[in-house]
């Protein structure tokens, strides 16, 4: 294995190539969008390709920005196999990149780049990354408080500002697609869904109550309005409750629709309502009006990108703690939030274009 060469500051060469090592988290990587727009503005002659894990593979694929392949990064958090790493950093040095483009912060992530001998290799120095990471940034948590913005920076030279305004994440989904989705999972696509998204990653202390999204759903039937709810196989419990507490007014979608599927169910529904995960970045991305629901977490860091999202958060004075469960063991700042107080954040009348 080469010998790490000392840190330099490059010069932008004619980039004709580049890699993005693309986040690990659905909303990073929608998030990320803007990074690959301004790219594709600086380099738009360039074949653009993702390294990614299969769980986010979706989500790039709707982002016309990245023009060449999506590839698969096969390594879970946490797992070195350096052995691995090198040989799919061989196979990828044939590709001929002049440029890679780091997003995570983790010393493993800047491996394969340095590994494929990448010339120019962009990120934020992370964990001592120097020398794997020849272009370094260093955040500057003030002048990019932003989730979105982080990654923008990495488009410009170190130490360079921010050029504002950017543009935010939007996806790109085929109308054809979705409604095959529809078709196959027996779905009508009018009248338009409320989808619910209950799901967090995260944590409990980022989930709504399920009797609270089925108290939602109840009210929402009596205006005759469909609610579907959406998330990954981890949701479908929690799915389940929600649809028996609801008296089968909201039909659980979760764990039966892949990332792709629900993407295309987001890019039809009249409105959505979630906690604050991955979903929610993608509803906002694809222009959905959406109410989305702070209580551990912040909507200072990543709130969801779009003038059609309405945000709704207590800020009590415990909040946010970002844990995972409520250190007070209440959860007070979700409990609080009441059904009646989400249904006057949404219009159930027809949305343009999603009826």
């Amino acid at each position: 294995m080469p010998s790490i060469p000392d840190s330099r500051r490059l010069t932008p060469p004619s980039i004709k190539r580049l890699l993005i090592i693309a986040p690990s988290w659905i909303g990073d990587t929608v998030a990320a969008q803007t990074l690959f727009m301004r790219l594709r503005t600086y380099y738009p002659e360039a074949i653009i390709d993702a390294l990614a894990p299969p769980w986010v593979a979706a989500v790039l694929h709707t982002m016309p920005e990245i023009s060449g392949e999506v590839l698969d990064n096969p390594f879970a958090h946490g797992q070195l196999r350096l052995k691995e790493r090198w040989r799919l950093a061989r196979t990828l040095k044939t590709r001929g990149y002049d440029a890679a483009y780091v997003l995570p912060n983790s010393l493993k992530s800047a491996l394969i780049p340095f590994f494929a001998s990448i010339p120019r290799r962009v990120g934020f120095t992370g964990e001592s990354r120097y020398g794997l990471i020849n272009v370094r940034h260093t955040l500057d948590t003030a002048a990019t408080p932003l989730q979105v913005e982080r990654y923008a920076i990495l488009a410009e030279e170190p130490r360079a500002a921010l050029p504002r305004p950017y543009p935010l994440p939007a996806l790109h989904v085929d109308a054809k697609a979705t409604a095959t989705t529809l078709e196959m999972l027996g779905l009508k696509a009018s009248p338009a869904p409320v989808v619910f998204c209950p799901g967090a990653e995260f944590g409990p202390a980022k989930r709504w109550p399920e009797q609270h999204f089925a108290a939602l759903a109840r009210s929402l039937a009596t205006q005759d309005v469909p609610v579907w709810l959406l998330g990954s196989k981890k949701d479908a419990a929690v799915g389940e409750e929600i649809a028996h507490l609801s008296e089968g007014t909201a039909r659980n979608l979760c764990g039966v629709t892949n990332l792709a599927q629900a993407v295309q169910i987001l890019s039809m529904a009249r409105h959505v309502v979630t906690n604050d995960s991955g979903l929610m970045h993608v509803a906002a991305a694809l222009g959905t009006p959406l109410t989305a629901l702070f209580g551990s977490s912040s909507p200072g860091y990543t709130p969801p990108l779009s003038d059609k999202a309405q945000v709704v958060s207590l800020n009590l004075s415990c909040s946010p703690c970002f844990k995972r469960e409520c250190p007070l063991g209440h959860l007070d700042c979700l409990n609080k939030i009441t059904p009646e107080r989400v249904l006057e954040t949404i219009f159930v009348g027809a949305a343009i274009g999603r009826e």
